[in-house]
């Protein structure tokens, strides 16, 4: 496996400052979303210990209604925040220069699931939901190369537009809405769905990203906690039943309305979609093909004005 210079450089940093004295200096950190399984290694380097072992006194944040992540961190209220890979790109291209210093996604998550058993690629013109949260901007390139015409219904979360019967079809992460689907007993068939990774669009999704000026000045405490995320994902995916308790630790104490079984099938969804489809390795790396092929995607549906480069994805 081929590595970025960068991401050897975490680990030789890493294994030293294992041996070092380390004053605790504050990390906070902003997820994506409210507290549950899809952050799990994260919990775990903080309840482990492993953040404190490089020195660092990692803060966990979660974002609101009211206080996105990319507000958090455009307002200085988090050092780190987690986006979307194409989110990151948006950001970059609008002037706000964002760097990446952990990839938890190998894979897309996407999955467009049909209410009435059709292939929704036969489904032109028809009502779709979509996230309010997400720009989704795969799923409007998707829509527009395959020639779809999807008429947009916005929802904020959970599938009761969808098993409702107001939309046709409903966009899903595999690792959450598509497991609720299955836990509300609605029937799927393998013609009814349409993975966005077994097509021409596999685009990595979440990963971690500072400021350009926060990375440049902070090259310890970003190689620290990225060595600290990733010792805390490799251990989640030693224990799964250990790390899933440290779940619903923080699931209970932010109150958020969901079970343990529901959990469990988040986790080990997150597990799997973590494995790089052609090394069969959890990587925990950005792929240069990857940056191409978004970038490329989102200019020619006219998302970006100019080209985002891997290079500049990662502050090399």
């Amino acid at each position: 496996m081929i590595r970025s210079i960068k991401h050897i450089a975490f680990a030789c940093a890493a294994m030293l400052l294992v041996s070092l004295p380390i004053r605790a200096e504050k990390f906070v950190f902003t997820t994506i979303w409210t507290a549950q399984a899809q952050f799990a290694g994260y919990y775990v380097a903080k309840e482990k210990g492993f953040y404190e072992e490089l020195g660092l006194d990692v803060v966990i944040q979660h974002p609101s209604l009211t206080s996105s992540a990319s507000n958090r961190l455009k307002t200085n209220q988090c050092n780190a925040a987690m986006f979307s890979m194409m989110s990151a790109m948006d950001f970059i291209a609008q002037g706000t220069p964002l760097v990446n210093i952990f990839q938890d996604s190998m894979n897309s998550s996407n999955i467009l699931v049909s209410r009435w058993g059709t292939h929704p690629l036969t489904m032109k013109g028809k009502k779709v939901g979509i996230f309010n949260a997400d720009p989704n901007y795969l799923t409007y390139i998707m829509s527009k190369h395959e020639g779809m015409d999807y008429k947009w219904v916005r929802f904020t979360s959970d599938i009761n537009v969808f098993l409702s019967g107001a939309v046709d079809a409903t966009m899903v992460v595999s690792y959450n809405e598509f497991c609720l689907l299955k836990q509300a007993g609605f029937p799927m068939s393998e013609n009814s769905i349409y993975r966005f990774s077994e097509h021409d669009y596999n685009i990595q999704e979440n990963g971690v990203y500072v400021k350009r000026d926060y990375f440049v000045s902070h090259q310890s405490e970003v190689t620290r906690f990225a060595a600290a995320s990733r010792r805390g994902w490799e251990w989640v995916a030693a224990h799964p039943d250990e790390a899933l308790e440290i779940v619903m630790k923080y699931v209970n104490k932010h109150g958020i309305h969901t079970n343990r079984v529901m959990q469990k099938l988040m986790l080990e969804e997150v597990l799997r979609q973590q494995i790089d489809r052609e090394s069969k390795r959890r990587e925990f790396r950005v792929r240069p093909d990857m940056v191409k092929k978004a970038s490329r995607l989102m200019m020619e549906a006219g998302m970006l004005k100019r080209e985002v480069t891997y290079k500049e994805l990662m502050g090399l």
